[in-house]
């Protein structure tokens, strides 16, 4: 486990449990045994962290379905035995977290299973659009669904989007100036004009934002035309959801981002119950 997911582990355990769980702490020396529980069905993710979040403090746990496993109403997800405190202290910020988590594994899993019954050869990918503080989970759960993590901070590589386009002087300029520093560039475009000029000037990723699935087409038709399209991967954006994903993957794209799958997310119902 990165040392990053065990410090914000541990941030979200502070959050909850401030000074001390005053309540448990009337159970102080009792042993219990407690199983975490799903109510529907779904796709498991996060078991790694709620594991982690109660073996930290010498609780046994014992795991029945693992990560990207699927899981029925009242089918067990693991077992813990230990004192009562740290168990009943903890079981908030483990099933908020793994019902999150499981949520989005389970979207994505959804819409990994539509992209490729249309096309196999079509990724899905998660954005930046990820509440603060929950990247690493979020994205982790996209994974476990079947999607791919893509940018997990700024650093990692160069996206030249609207507005960083619009503070500039041109388009061109920018990428020239991006390429003098930076070998991996993702541009994003809204204009034929503007995908030529990003493929014609090295960018590795040319992203369609907010374009329909027709317009799409026409422009890796004209790339392909230019002896462009095989110098760059596309990627659509913007405005994809459940009913018209099957015809982003039939565009000719190459990836397919969706904010939605971190932006809007619904858990899965899990409950811990004591035995």
């Amino acid at each position: 486990m990165q040392p990053s997911a065990k410090k914000q582990l541990e941030l979200f355990l502070a959050e909850d449990i401030k000074s001390g769980d005053i309540t448990s702490k009337l159970l102080a020396g009792k042993k219990i045994t407690a199983t975490i529980i799903s109510r529907e069905n779904g796709i498991v993710a996060g078991v790694s962290y709620a594991k982690e979040i109660f073996a930290s403090k010498n609780c046994k746990v014992t795991v029945y379905r693992r990560d990207g496993q699927t899981i029925s109403p009242n089918q067990k997800i693991m077992t813990i035995t230990g004192d009562a405190y740290p168990i009943l202290s903890r079981e908030r910020t483990a099933l908020n977290l793994m019902s999150r988590m499981c949520g989005i594994a389970t979207q994505t899993s959804f819409y990994v299973k539509k992209i490729r019954a249309a096309n196999p050869k079509v990724g899905l990918y998660s954005t930046r659009k990820t509440a603060p503080g929950l990247r690493i989970f979020d994205k982790d759960a996209v994974a476990i669904g079947g999607g791919h993590r893509h940018r997990m901070s700024l650093d990692q590589m160069v996206m030249i989007k609207d507005n960083h386009i619009a503070a500039a002087d041109s388009l061109l300029g920018l990428i020239k100036k991006a390429k003098q520093k930076h070998k991996k560039i993702e541009v994003e475009v809204e204009s034929l004009e503007d995908a030529i000029i990003a493929a014609r000037e090295g960018a590795e990723i040319i992203m369609l934002d907010n374009m329909p699935p027709p317009k799409i087409k026409k422009i890796i038709a004209e790339l392909g035309r230019l002896n462009l399209r095989n110098k760059v991967r596309i990627e659509a954006s913007g405005g994809i959801n459940q009913s018209n994903v099957v015809q982003y993957a039939r565009s000719g794209v190459d990836m397919i981002s969706i904010g939605r799958l971190t932006s809007s997310v619904e858990g899965i119902d899990l409950s811990l119950e004591v035995s």
